[in-house]
């Protein structure tokens, strides 16, 4: 007679015990249930460029169907370096400096596993994208949580200078920001440079929103500023600029050294990125029109939404970059910024994201962010439902 051992499921100690589901998983899911308006999680409701789509099919009907380079496709890369050096007046060489990835969190996750090591401390800027501060624990670093200013956003270069140690290894920065829309200037960039140039810490800077900043305003990228670029990954995303947030493909561009060091962590947990689409990406990129003229095409969205919202209760924040607008709620409701939000998406059917997630602290200035990357149609059904408030 035998016996069989019973099927067992090894019980494992959590890389990211605090991890749970995200908010925008949470709130996209609560939208869904009472057919809310979705304006919490950030992707657009409408399609890209048609041209764009048929680039990637030409690719793929052409037969660019198997492995890329391991740093993506050439041409590409060698579109992404005009852009830049058109844009920001910087020359990065296409061989060994620019790197295709699958989309701007994983350029993200690899920047930090390439440079941060057990015991180093990584400055992240509260609040701050969901993703930062797991990626440097799974880095092993510690993650040094320094709040942008309450109520502006602004970086506090008092603070971030207080947090600086032998023991840090990078910082990360993101303009124009998620969650709040603020958009880092020429004199903020400027006073960071000074500020590191006496250390060996590295920059990440998170820039997937570049080509969304208003009112004549310009970006300000890392790569502008000769005191960051040596030190800095810059992460950009295709995704966000053209429509397209599903194919999830993204660049990350730094100094060769850097870069190497990038590499080899990037051939290992992604190898390279699908081949038709960056062909498809580096065809569309001849013409600067859809970039140069996205500015535009959000802040017409910005304004329709911050029109809408005029005398109402909602206190409107300013939104100077991305297509994000926050609004303080203390005028309209006693509850903290989740619980309205829940409220919100079940009794008014419109679909927010609170800030006090983006918080390690879970700081809550009762401020709620709307995405308008929606349809104007989109919009205007969200407007009339919150105009009942």
């Amino acid at each position: 007679m035998t016996t069989t051992a019973a099927a067992r499921t090894p019980a494992l100690p959590s890389k990211l015990p605090q991890v749970g589901t995200t908010i925008f998983a949470v709130m996209s899911a609560l939208a869904a249930e009472h057919g809310a308006v979705n304006l919490g999680q950030g992707f657009p409701d409408f399609d890209c460029d048609p041209a764009l789509v048929d680039a990637v099919a030409h690719a793929m009907r052409a037969g660019q169907n198997q492995y890329p380079p391991m740093p993506g496709v050439p041409a590409l890369r060698q579109a992404v370096a005009r852009k830049i050096e058109a844009l920001h007046g910087r020359a990065y060489s296409p061989d060994t400096e620019i790197t295709v990835t699958a989309g701007a969190t994983q350029g993200i996750l690899t920047a930090i596993l390439a440079v941060v090591q057990a015991g180093d401390e990584v400055i992240v800027l509260d609040p701050c994208y969901d993703s930062y501060v797991p990626n440097v624990e799974l880095a092993g670093g510690t993650a040094v949580r320094v709040p942008l200013t309450p109520g502006t956003f602004r970086p506090d270069f008092g603070r971030i200078a207080a947090a600086l140690t032998p023991r840090t290894r990078a910082i990360l920065i993101n303009t124009p920001h998620n969650p709040s829309a603020t958009v880092w200037t020429d004199e903020d960039m400027r006073a960071l440079e000074a500020l590191l140039a006496p250390t060996d810490v590295v920059v990440i800077s998170d820039e997937v929103y570049e080509h969304m900043v208003f009112d004549g305003a310009e970006h300000q990228s890392a790569a502008r500023f000769p005191g960051l670029a040596a030190r800095a990954f810059i992460v950009s995303s295709f995704g966000k600029t053209f429509h397209v947030t599903g194919w999830k493909v993204g660049t990350v561009v730094a100094p060769a050294p850097l870069m190497a060091e990038f590499r080899k962590v990037h051939q290992f947990n992604v190898f390279t990125v699908n081949t038709p689409v960056q062909y498809g990406l580096a065809a569309y990129l001849a013409d600067p029109a859809p970039y140069l003229q996205l500015p535009a095409f959000y802040q017409a969205k910005r304004d329709l939404f911050r029109q809408g919202l005029e005398g109402s209760r909602l206190k409107l924040l300013p939104s100077t970059g991305s297509y994000f607008q926050c609004v303080d709620i203390s005028q309209v409701s006693d509850l903290g910024d989740v619980e309205f939000c829940q409220w919100l998406t079940r009794e008014i059917g419109v679909a927010g994201i609170p800030l006090s997630p983006f918080y390690g602290d879970g700081f809550d200035q009762r401020v709620v962010r709307f995405c308008f990357a929606k349809r104007d149609e989109t919009l205007r059904e969200a407007l009339q439902r919150l105009r009942r408030l």
